[in-house]
């Protein structure tokens, strides 16, 4: 078992200009909330994923686009991995599955904290028929010992063959340098996918509803349930320079919409004037935004809803 931790690294120098490009998909597996969305959004460098403490936050595989050294690598977010029971969740299980099994590399993220129980155990096992090169890292290490994660990395490592264990720090940074080297190296010589400014593949309409359903999980995680979703529905540019942009959170049920509104409305203006400051500071151009609630019965039977989120619609 190697297992990577902080060491100094050289600084990029001419020689890394002339070395041949690399490229590659990596593939971001894992339990809910194990920071999958927070550790994507560090390693591009800028935000291409929501997050938020509410669990199974990532519905569909998001690819985020970073560049380092000779190297253009697309992280691909995908959605938590858990005991699926109802279609959408089924839908999600799947995309994340499809994900690894589409990448060049699988990178395994675990909660250090809550160690390999539950979902982590079950994804091992379905990893153990993956033949993708895999990589293991603890996140979250600043809050647990360094002899218990020496002890959950070898652990995980008795389970599945790794081809290295690194020790990061999604929300501060740390290790996450030396995995950033270790990818490059890793990765296969070719042309990048993207241009060198590009850091998402993601519509801007639907990063727009995407921001949108973070605030509005930030804002009502303790009240409103997972059945609420986002679309945007209009996206005009204005001669002044500024865009109109309108967008629908729909819910199953009146009772859901009146939590969503909130009292006299607070709840919904909250949520607007939140993801309006966002998506102007994105976009670098005044937002108008204008947020609707509607009430769509067991939307989430719904194949056309499933084909908005970028997920394929699970029959039976």
């Amino acid at each position: 078992m190697d297992i990577m931790t902080d060491y100094e690294n050289p600084a990029v120098t001419g020689e890394d200009i002339a070395l041949p490009t690399r490229s590659g998909f990596v593939a971001l597996i894992g339990p809910t909330n194990a920071g999958k969305s927070t550790l994507v959004n560090r390693l591009v460098g800028a935000k291409v994923s929501i997050v938020s403490h509410k669990v199974q936050t990532t519905r569909a595989v998001m690819r985020g686009i970073a560049i380092h050294k000779n190297a253009q690598i697309v992280f691909m977010d995908t959605p938590g991995i858990f005991k699926p029971r109802r279609r959408l969740d089924r839908a999600m299980v799947t995309s994340a599955w499809g994900g690894a099994k589409d990448a060049d590399l699988i990178l395994l993220l675990i909660d250090s904290e809550r160690g390999l129980k539950g979902d982590a155990e079950a994804i091992l096992e379905g990893l153990k028929d993956v033949p993708q090169k895999k990589i293991l890292c603890l996140n979250k290490i600043d809050q647990v010992k360094r002899e218990d994660l020496l002890k959950l990395a070898a652990a995980a490592n008795e389970n599945v063959t790794f081809d290295r264990t690194f020790m990061i720090s999604a929300t501060n940074g740390s290790g996450c340098e030396d995995l950033m080297d270790y990818l490059v190296d890793t990765l296969p010589e070719g042309p990048w996918y993207y241009p060198e400014d590009q850091i998402s593949d993601l519509p801007m309409r639907q990063l727009a509803a995407e921001i949108t359903r973070e605030k509005l999980f930030l804002r009502l995680h303790q009240e409103l349930p997972y059945a609420s979703h986002v679309e945007t529905e209009k996206w005009e540019e204005r001669k002044d320079g500024s865009v109109r942009i309108e967008q629908v959170i729909y819910v199953e049920r009146d009772s859901q919409k009146k939590i969503a509104l909130g009292k006299n409305g607070d709840a919904i203006k909250a949520i607007s004037t939140a993801s309006r400051k966002e998506l102007s500071e994105i976009l670098e151009q005044p937002v108008h935004l204008f947020l609707f609630v509607k009430v769509r019965e067991n939307w989430g039977d719904d194949p056309e809803r499933f084909r908005e989120m970028g997920l394929e619609f699970p029959r039976g």
